[in-house]
């Protein structure tokens, strides 16, 4: 395999989606609100209010989190508590839908948008073999939703820390756990969707089509992964360390797969196989 053509089919896919309005302006205002705009709200909102009758009844919902999460949870004030468990637990639906929502709306359009554009003759004949294609193409589609999160993780770092750490005394975020979710258990459940999504991108004759069927195969998926994240952050990091080594297995089982089944022919849509 020549990874200089992988690099290039990477290359040219990421320039076309930095000329591409349309895309970047809504993966920036979903991470925008994800990871800055709900965050600063509820956490200022909950700062404000100080140790009210409303903090003290959401503080209250503490109680019904895992005694390892509870152990976690630092601060004197109930503010700061409830603060904390928000900053740490609350948010981590953010850190598996962004990604796979982004990377899944560029993977389902990636290979029969060739074929819409009129590019896909140019894609056959094109020196990158079909391995190095639908490499690059993964590449593409995953770089874009896991680049996202990655800065939106730090911007929401430097958010949990200014806010919450005067409260529960000094910077905390992040936390072990949530390392483990964004460096271990977010990208092999985001290679295991690309995967499949390139899979049906090739197969499939129109990039409305795709979507609809990406669709179908992300929503379980996130809810896998939420699961998992969720259970990561309450405590069961050890656990995660595990599932995540089993999705790892997977993800290149499934990509291996991909690459060995989808030709070039496929690539352009004269097959109707998957």
């Amino acid at each position: 395999m020549n990874f200089n053509h992988v690099k290039a089919v990477t290359r040219t896919d990421l320039k076309q989606l930095l000329y591409a309005r349309d895309f970047w302006m809504p993966m920036l205002i979903l991470g925008g609100m994800f990871f800055a705009v709900l965050p600063i709200t509820l956490l200022l909102a909950i700062s404000s209010l100080g140790d009210v009758e409303t903090v003290a009844k959401v503080a209250g919902a503490i109680d019904v989190l895992p005694q390892s999460a509870q152990e976690q949870i630092r601060g004197d004030t109930e503010s700061g508590r409830t603060m904390y468990a928000l900053a740490v637990f609350l948010f981590a639906p953010m850190a598996i839908v962004v990604p796979l929502t982004i990377s899944t709306a560029v993977g389902a359009a990636t290979i029969v948008g060739e074929r819409e554009k009129g590019t896909g003759e140019f894609l056959a004949h094109s020196p990158a073999g079909v391995h190095e294609i639908y490499l690059g193409k993964l590449l593409a589609s995953m770089i874009p939703g896991y680049g996202t999160a990655l800065v939106g993780f730090t911007v929401y770092s430097f958010i949990v820390n200014t806010i919450v750490g005067p409260e529960v005394g000094g910077w905390f975020f992040p936390t072990k756990e949530w390392w483990v979710l964004m460096l271990w258990v977010v990208p092999p459940f985001l290679a295991l969707t690309l995967s499949i999504i390139l899979r049906l991108s090739a197969k499939v004759k129109s990039t409305a089509a795709a979507q609809q069927a990406s669709g179908l195969v992300t929503l379980p998926l996130i809810g896998i992964a939420y699961s998992q994240s969720t259970g990561t952050l309450f405590g069961a990091s050890s656990a995660a360390y595990y599932i995540g080594a089993i999705v790892w297995v997977a993800a290149l089982i499934m990509l291996w797969r991909g690459m060995k089944s989808v030709q070039r022919s496929r690539l352009l849509g004269i097959s109707d196989g998957i």
